[in-house]
């Protein structure tokens, strides 16, 4: 998967860095064929800002997160991208079950 980590008015620690590598597990564990990830970190006054945009095949999931603290953003991003593609997945698969569903009962 690509994975691409920018900041605008702050500047990419390694503490943060880390943080976010840390997270891409939880995805990762989920859904080993997500095509690319794009985190942006911003600072607004005192308003610490996350935004992810994750490209898997057939949708483009993106979230948003606001706090003060900008660890607590990263966390509550990645919970958000997390319950985007189990959903997605769900949508997936409950397709593909009633398309084999229909099929053995239409023949």
């Amino acid at each position: 998967m690509q994975f691409q980590l920018s900041g605008q008015q702050i500047e990419i620690t390694p503490a943060l860095r880390d943080r976010v590598n840390s997270q891409l597990d939880r995805l990762t564990r989920l859904d080993e064929r997500a095509i690319s990830l794009s985190i942006v970190l911003s600072v607004d006054k005192l308003q610490q800002r996350a935004e992810g945009t994750l490209n898997v095949t057939g949708a483009a999931l993106h979230a948003e997160a606001l706090t003060s603290d900008m660890y607590a953003s990263i966390e509550m991003l990645f919970d958000k991208l997390v319950t985007q593609l189990r959903k997605h997945r769900e949508k997936i698969s409950d397709k593909h079950q009633r398309e084999v569903r229909e099929e053995r009962q239409y023949g």
